[in-house]
């Protein structure tokens, strides 16, 4: 049984637990995954399975050890992984998000029952007792926190003695990293109205794939394409998308890409330190490819 360490501020009729209001940094999430609540599900749309292959091929994780194992998801949005944990083990998981995109998570994944346990809390105030998860994930959110050596530090006082604990997150390369049209709209674009941003963006994105796809079939998209203000199709989208799923997945991207108000890349190696002084034992730190091209990975359990 998880204990709690604190007392929900609501509990919602359909047993979300939440512990934050919805105002806060992350806004831009509730928004965009409300918008696009199922475009990254697997099982919704080409049989696109990429939530489940990143989970597994990030976790390096054997599924058949982790009946009725506890899990904790911190930074859930639509509920991607969450979907992927529940069909992939038979886990209990607990699924975490600081915005209202919880909502979202419970309308896709609540068939899977009571297995499934959903609240919306900060990253930073996680309401449970420390050290009694076997697995904790934190997948795609990291680089959006205000402060990411003390997030992983919350996240790792919740695994537990002989727990795991696995990241991934934006990464810095080498100094070319942050000459990139993100980080060259992000100040202006962070500060617009997210209804502003995607209007914005849904009238401008198929002429951007167009160009974005121009560059590299004749061969310099590798440069070009870093200052086309559009999601890198190539190399972080699904293989075999139709025409109308490739604009919505490269709107969704686009979106995630200019609309938070945090964006903090990190070397692998400061990440593995930051774990260490957190109290774990590092096992794995490095690039994993995927379908679509890379992610920095590191995994660390507590001895």
């Amino acid at each position: 049984m998880i204990e709690f360490s604190k007392n929900p501020i609501k509990i919602e009729e359909n047993g979300i637990l939440k512990f934050v209001e919805n105002d806060n940094y992350t806004a831009s999430f509730g928004y965009q995954w409300n918008k696009f609540q199922k475009t990254q599900l697997d099982r919704f749309g080409n049989d696109v399975y990429q939530s489940s292959s990143r989970l597994l091929a990030e976790t390096a994780w054997v599924v058949e050890t982790l009946e009725e194992a506890n899990i904790l998801e911190v930074g859930s949005g639509a509920g991607r992984f969450t979907r992927a944990l529940l069909e992939n083990t038979k886990a209990n998981v607990f699924s975490v998000d600081y915005s209202a995109a919880v909502e979202v998570n419970f309308e896709n994944n609540s068939v899977y029952g009571t297995r499934l346990h959903l609240c919306q809390a900060s990253i930073y105030e996680l309401p449970y007792k420390p050290q009694q998860f076997d697995k904790v994930i934190c997948f795609g959110v990291l680089q959006h926190t205000p402060d990411f050596k003390r997030s992983v530090r919350c996240l790792a006082e919740m695994v537990k003695k002989g727990g795991e604990l696995v990241v991934d997150f934006y990464p810095v390369k080498g100094w070319w990293t942050k000459i990139h049209a993100k980080y060259i709209f992000r100040p202006l674009t962070k500060r617009m109205s997210h209804q502003s941003l995607l209007a914005l963006l849904e009238r401008n994105i198929s002429w951007l794939i167009k160009l974005y796809q121009i560059f590299e079939a004749v061969g310099i998209g590798r440069v070009a394409n870093r200052f086309v203000p559009i999601c890198d199709i190539k190399n972080t989208l699904p293989k075999g998308l139709s025409e109308h799923q490739l604009k919505e997945w490269a709107l969704l991207d686009t979106f995630d890409m200019f609309s938070p108000v945090h964006d903090h890349p990190q070397k692998i190696e400061t990440v593995k330190k930051w774990m260490a002084e957190a109290g774990l034992k590092v096992t794995f730190g490095a690039f994993i490819s995927l379908e679509a091209g890379q992610a920095a990975v590191v995994r660390a359990i507590r001895t």
